[in-house]
């Protein structure tokens, strides 16, 4: 895919990875880029066109869709984070985080599917996370909703096969966002993440491993767990929850 032959849309478009993924798409010449969040009076990136989209309210999902008709390429980019552990985190937290992973992001492709299919087929990008693969401390909301985003990333990829529609995953560890604020350790630019998305869809890839982190678990799922989740601990403490 040429990016400068795309109309794409961005979900969670007002900060971090999904106002550099505006910005890179801008910059590499994309006929049109529509930059979408919950508050699109958030939104303040020249050359852009702002349209509300609020993953958990499937009215304004299917607004979106209605409003951006020549979309040929979406990057689900929109997420959360609440901290809330499985065994006595807060269940409507819980919720919220497959909610808006898993249930939100489906229906956003869901919505835009015949989109895509009307304007040849396009792609799909979604941003995952090297959490998608494992669990830490205080991330089991949050780790559990990124596994069903990749599995279902991985089903949605056959079932849209048909239609000639690139489904990519994106995995990564830490960035340097808002959401990450309280992090300590190593993070990466989200312009990174944004350039080596890009890069994989001009290549048709359909999955983009972003930085050594997310590299490193995922070469450890055909070892024994064990061994992994010993490092881990070493590395970031007992769970807390």
């Amino acid at each position: 895919m040429d990016i400068q032959d795309q109309v794409a849309l961005v979900t969670g478009a007002n900060r971090g990875i999904g106002r550099t993924f505006v910005e890179e798409l801008l910059a590499r010449g994309a006929r049109k880029v529509y930059a979408t969040a919950r508050r699109p009076e958030t939104i303040d990136i020249p050359g852009a066109e702002v349209v509300r989209l609020d993953l958990t309210d499937p009215a304004s999902v299917t607004a979106a869709a209605e409003a951006a008709q020549d979309v040929t390429l979406v990057v689900n980019n929109a997420g959360i984070s609440t901290g809330a552990g499985l065994l006595t985190g807060d269940m409507t937290e819980i919720r919220r985080e497959m909610d808006t992973h898993y249930f939100g992001t489906l229906g956003v492709i869901r919505a835009f599917a015949p989109v895509l299919a009307a304007n040849g087929g396009g792609g799909i990008v979604n941003i995952l996370s090297a959490l998608s693969w494992f669990a830490a401390p205080g991330s089991g909301g949050y780790a559990a909703a990124k596994a069903a985003e990749w599995n279902m990333t991985n089903a949605l990829r056959q079932e849209l096969a048909g239609q000639g529609t690139l489904v990519q995953g994106v995995h990564l560890g830490a960035a340097d966002t808002d959401i990450m604020a309280g992090y300590d350790g190593p993070k990466i630019d989200p312009r990174d993440v944004a350039r080596a998305a890009l890069d994989g869809v001009a290549a048709g890839e359909i999955e983009v491993v972003v930085d050594d982190w997310s590299r490193m678990v995922k070469d450890s799922l055909s070892a024994d767990p064990k061994a992994f989740y010993e490092q881990m601990q070493a590395i970031l403490g007992p769970p807390s929850d």
